[in-house]
């Protein structure tokens, strides 16, 4: 039956991943108003953008979420046109901006961890990274449940040069590549669970962080990147890595992870739209006793 949907499934995902770039968007807006009438997970994007911004009228909000909506259609066809996409279009649609400081790590042979959000489109941030950057690029992920769908996903995602690693072998895996230099790679603000994380304020919402790439920055004190990816027009992204900590042996504990989720927000309230909200990010509460944790730093 797994076989049978895939095949079905799969010339439909592969016509839209051959399309021109103008024909793709002009698919997608006609998904988009099938969205819009299926109201697909509205309530908890409303819940989780009046949480967020609790200063906002209602019709802001209903404006946000609207434009959430065509923004996730494009997002999700975007990703089915990795699959053809060449890499001077990889390059050309999701610009990178190169800094002079990947190339000193890269010359000390110090590998790296990348942080970024679900934000932007970091399906095309990969194949970026790859292309323009020295380090080999190790995206950590999620299998999926659907062995033909996942093979799928991995030929995407590998076809530029980056490797993935299963997010329950990163630590095997790093320590087996510890000879290489390499740039791991993070999408670090999923929801933890809430007797391991770490609690804070993020966009004004108690908030369960993910400190796994901390703990494995300070493990191997390797430098801490935060990938930058910012939706220039519709189909086209820049990224701009910034270097968060050199040295993360030398900080207090939480405190990568404090920085990286506020600088992600940072970029939330710049632009709201190209962030995750159809997540139930929020569905978790934080003990009485875990309220007054100081801030770290």
């Amino acid at each position: 039956m797994q076989a049978l949907v895939f095949y079905l499934v799969y010339p439909l995902i592969y016509l839209v991943a051959i399309l021109p770039f103008g024909v793709l968007y002009k698919v997608s807006d006609f998904f988009y108003y099938l969205l819009r009438m299926t109201g697909y997970r509205k309530k908890v994007i409303l819940q989780n953008l009046r949480n967020s911004f609790p200063d906002k009228s209602p019709e802001e909000i209903e404006d946000i979420c609207q434009s959430y909506y065509r923004y996730l259609v494009d997002l999700i066809l975007e990703t089915f046109k990795t699959l053809t996409m060449s890499d001077q279009e990889a390059s050309d649609h999701c610009i990178f901006h190169h800094q002079p400081w990947l190339d000193r790590l890269y010359d000390e042979k110090r590998s790296i961890i990348l942080v970024m959000g679900h934000y932007g489109n970091w399906e095309w941030a990969g194949p970026s990274f790859s292309l323009n950057v020295k380090h080999q690029l190790v995206v950590i992920y999620r299998p999926l449940t659907h062995p033909y769908f996942e093979k799928m996903m991995v030929r995407m995602r590998t076809r530029h040069g980056t490797r993935i690693t299963a997010v329950n072998q990163t630590l095997r895996d790093m320590v087996a590549t510890r000879s290489e230099i390499t740039a791991t790679a993070f999408i670090a603000d999923q929801t933890a669970f809430a007797d391991k994380a770490y609690w804070m304020t993020f966009l004004n919402q108690d908030t369960p962080v993910f400190t796994g790439p901390e703990k494995l920055a300070v493990k191997f004190d390797y430098p801490v990147v935060y990938i930058d990816a910012r939706r220039r027009s519709r189909g086209y992204y820049e990224i701009f890595p910034e270097l968060m900590f050199e040295h993360p042996k030398n900080t207090s504990e939480n405190e990568i992870s404090h920085a990286f989720m506020k600088r992600l927000e940072k970029e939330i309230l710049q632009d709201p739209v190209p962030w995750l909200w159809s997540h139930k990010r929020w569905k978790y509460s934080r003990a009485a006793e875990t309220k007054d944790s100081p801030i770290p730093g």
